[in-house]
């Protein structure tokens, strides 16, 4: 739930009538999760956000600094998901110089996000469309397997992210098509999803998904304890 001082500091901004687009890790974050599980309408005002984790969706909330009151809809017998939909012209307009589109999904293509807010738009990337696992590798004594995936059902899209996360990390990746999933994956392996855990992670950041990342701090205690 959102506090009374913190709702207090959303109205205020709402009286100018846009959200801030100065940018800030929390902007980047909030682009990040747009980039993901956002949705542009058509009407040229209107960004929608629907997610099954409650966190995400107040995630975004926080970072546009908006009191939009989050919905709930049901998919299949049980599956409930929340939602939030943000009504703004000039922001939807930023959205959209930066790349975004309505129907994005298979065509999306590179976006134009401050290199100083990178990881901070990858952190809401990876708490989108991203996942982690780790396991003990049974061929190996105390071999440790680590990696840390992205998603995309756009090839331009996780290509442009392989190549910005190389421009910044120098991390090379791998790219596949899932089958399974009828997506694009890009995939970091061992050293270097280490490394790029900690970028994303660099200091404890202002705002993340909890699970995931409580997910990546055992991954990176384990691998703290057994190889350093």
């Amino acid at each position: 739930m959102v506090d009374a001082t913190i709702l207090s500091y959303y109205l205020n901004m709402r009286r100018f009538g846009k959200i801030s687009t100065g940018w800030s890790p929390e902007l980047a974050y909030a682009i990040g999760l747009l980039a993901t599980d956002g949705s542009l309408s058509k009407d040229g005002r209107h960004i929608d956000f629907t997610s099954k984790d409650l966190e995400q969706v107040e995630n975004l909330i926080k970072c546009l600094a908006v009191p939009n009151k989050i919905g709930t809809k049901k998919s299949g017998a049980s599956n409930i998901a929340y939602r939030v939909q943000i009504g703004d012209v000039k922001f939807y307009k930023f959205l959209a110089n930066l790349g975004l589109m309505p129907n994005k999904s298979k065509i999306l293509g590179p976006l134009n996000i401050q290199k100083d807010y990178f990881f901070d738009f990858l952190r809401g990337f990876f708490d989108g469309d991203g996942s982690s696992y780790a396991y003990w590798d049974p061929r190996w004594k105390s071999s440790y397997m680590f990696y840390m995936c992205f998603a995309s059902a756009s090839k331009n899209h996780i290509e442009w992210l392989r190549s910005e996360i190389f421009m910044y990390a120098s991390l090379k990746g791998h790219v596949s098509k899932s089958q399974k999933k009828g997506c694009y994956e890009l995939r970091y392996a061992k050293t270097e999803a280490t490394i790029l855990a900690k970028k994303i992670y660099e200091s404890k950041p202002s705002i993340c998904l909890r699970r995931k990342y409580l997910k990546i701090m055992q991954s990176l205690s384990i691998i703290a304890t057994h190889y350093q």
